[in-house]
C-alpha cells in the first residue's frame, strides 16, 4: 500500500517518467468519495479535496443501464487507496480531468474500459489504446456491450435536455 510521503516520491517519479506532456500536474492522494464511474473526489496530503472526472472516458449516467455497476467498479478499484492523478486540463465545472494511476500499474480510464463501463469518449480523445479497449469490449460483448441498444451518456444526456424543454415550452 502506498503512504502519502512515499506516493509523493511516486508522483514525482512519474512526472519524470511522462515528462512534459499534455499533463499539467501530477497529484496523489486517498480517495475518499464516489461520485459516479467517472467522477470522485481526491483528499490531497495537505487535505485539499480535488474533484477528479476520469479522462477520456464516458461512464453510464445515473438513470442508465449499467451505471451502478461502473461506480461499483470505480469504487472496488480506488476507493480509500492512494492513488496518482496525472491533470490535463479542468472541466466547466472545476473538475480536474485526469488520468488515474492505481494498484502501482493500472489505469483506471483503461481499466473502465475494458470491462465494458464506459465508453471512449472521441470527442475529446484520440487514444487508439482507448479505442482499442472499447472495441475489444463491444465485440466480446462485455458489460454495457451485452445490450446492443446501449445509448452513449452524451447523446443520453441530450435527449433528457431536450425532453426537458419541450415540457418547459408546451
Amino acid at each position: 500500500m502506498i503512504n502519502f510521503k512515499s506516493s509523493t516520491l511516486l508522483s514525482l517519479i512519474l512526472l519524470f517518467l511522462i515528462g512534459w506532456n499534455s499533463y499539467s500536474q501530477v497529484l496523489s492522494g486517498k480517495v475518499i468519495a464516489i461520485t459516479d464511474g467517472d467522477t470522485f473526489k481526491l483528499m490531497t496530503i495537505d487535505s485539499i479535496i480535488h474533484r477528479i472526472r476520469i479522462a477520456s472516458i464516458d461512464c453510464p449516467e445515473k438513470k442508465q443501464a449499467f451505471s451502478k455497476r461502473a461506480k461499483q467498479f470505480t469504487s472496488d478499484a480506488v476507493f480509500g487507496k492512494n492513488i496518482i492523478v496525472e491533470v490535463a486540463s479542468t472541466d466547466r465545472y472545476g473538475r480536474l480531468i485526469a488520468k488515474v494511476h492505481y494498484n502501482d500499474s493500472l489505469v483506471l480510464n483503461e481499466e473502465l474500459l475494458r470491462n465494458g463501463l464506459a465508453w471512449h469518449f472521441v470527442k475529446y480523445s484520440k487514444d487508439t489504446l482507448l479505442q482499442e479497449l472499447e472495441d475489444h469490449a463491444r465485440n466480446e460483448k462485455i458489460g454495457l456491450w451485452q445490450d446492443p441498444s446501449s445509448i452513449p451518456p452524451w447523446e443520453w444526456r441530450s435527449k433528457k435536455k431536450k425532453s426537458k424543454k419541450l415540457r418547459n415550452n408546451p
